[in-house]
C-alpha cells in the first residue's frame, strides 16, 4: 500500500540546489585573506564560533554569513584589517547572493512527479528574500502549494506548520539532507523523516550518532528514490 501521507514537504539547500559547496569555498577564500594573521585550523574555528553566536540576531543565511566574516576579521586582525579587505568579504556576500542556482541531479524529476500526486510543500531555513530568490530561479516554484521560510526548524517549528496547513503529524512528511533539521524534530512529532545525504554538511547540522538511537527513518541515495518511495511505501 502507497504510504499514506497528506502533505510532502522538501527542504531546498542541498536538496534539491547545490547550496554548501558555495559556502565553503568562500570560507576557502577567508582563511587565504587571514593567513597573515592566523593558521586556517584557528581561522575556521573563531568563525563558526561566530556564527553560532550570531545566529540568534542575524539568522541563517547568506547575510548573516557575511556579517559574521567581517566581525571575525576585525577580532583576529585586533582592528587591523584594511577597508579594501571589508570591501573584499561585502563583494563575496554579494557574488553568494547572485550565485547561479544549480539543481541536484534528478531533482527537477523528482518535484514534478511528486507534484503529479500530493500536496508539496517547501520548508526551508534562511534569508526571505534569498530563499524566494533561489526558488524563483530553480523553476520550481510552481510546483509547490505552499512555501515556508523559516527562522529555525524544530518541533515547535514543524507543529505549527501541521496545525497550520490542516495535517495530522502522522500523514506529514519532511524529505532533506540534514538530520538535526529535516528529520529528527519531525520524528519527534510523530510524522515521517526522510534522510537524503549531502556530501556535504553544515557544522551547524551535525548530530550525534547517540542522537540517532532507537529513531527510525528512511534514508536514501538520491532525491531520485522519493516518487518509488511513496508509491510503495516504507
Amino acid at each position: 500500500m502507497p504510504l499514506e501521507v497528506d502533505i510532502i514537504a522538501l527542504d531546498a539547500d542541498d536538496t534539491l540546489w547545490h547550496n554548501e559547496p558555495v559556502f565553503k569555498a568562500v570560507q576557502e577564500r577567508f582563511r587565504e585573506l587571514l593567513a597573515p594573521y592566523h593558521d586556517a585550523e584557528w581561522i575556521e574555528q573563531r568563525l563558526i564560533e561566530t556564527e553560532k553566536r550570531n545566529l540568534r540576531h542575524f539568522g541563517y543565511g547568506v547575510k548573516g554569513f557575511t556579517l559574521s566574516m567581517i566581525e571575525t576579521a576585525i577580532e583576529l586582525t585586533e582592528g587591523r584589517i584594511s577597508g579594501s579587505d571589508l570591501q573584499r568579504i561585502l563583494d563575496w556576500g554579494r557574488e553568494m547572493l547572485e550565485h547561479p542556482v544549480e539543481l541536484l541531479d534528478g531533482a527537477a524529476d523528482a518535484v514534478r512527479e511528486l507534484a503529479e500526486r500530493h500536496r508539496l510543500m517547501l520548508v526551508t531555513k534562511g534569508d526571505l528574500y534569498d530563499q524566494e530568490s533561489k526558488l524563483a530561479r530553480s523553476g520550481l516554484g510552481d510546483y509547490f502549494s505552499a512555501v515556508e521560510i523559516v527562522t529555525e526548524k524544530d518541533a515547535r517549528c514543524y507543529r505549527m506548520l501541521t496545525a497550520r496547513h490542516g495535517v495530522e503529524p502522522r500523514r506529514f512528511l519532511m524529505a532533506g539532507n540534514s538530520l538535526r533539521s529535516d528529520v529528527l524534530p519531525v520524528l519527534e512529532i510523530g510524522g515521517v523523516g526522510v534522510h537524503i545525504p549531502y556530501p556535504l554538511t553544515c557544522s551547524f547540522e551535525v548530530v550525534d550518532e547517540e542522537d540517532l538511537r532507537g529513531r527510525e527513518f528512511v534514508r536514501l541515495e538520491s532525491i531520485r528514490e522519493l516518487p518509488a518511495l511513496l508509491r510503495s511505501g516504507v
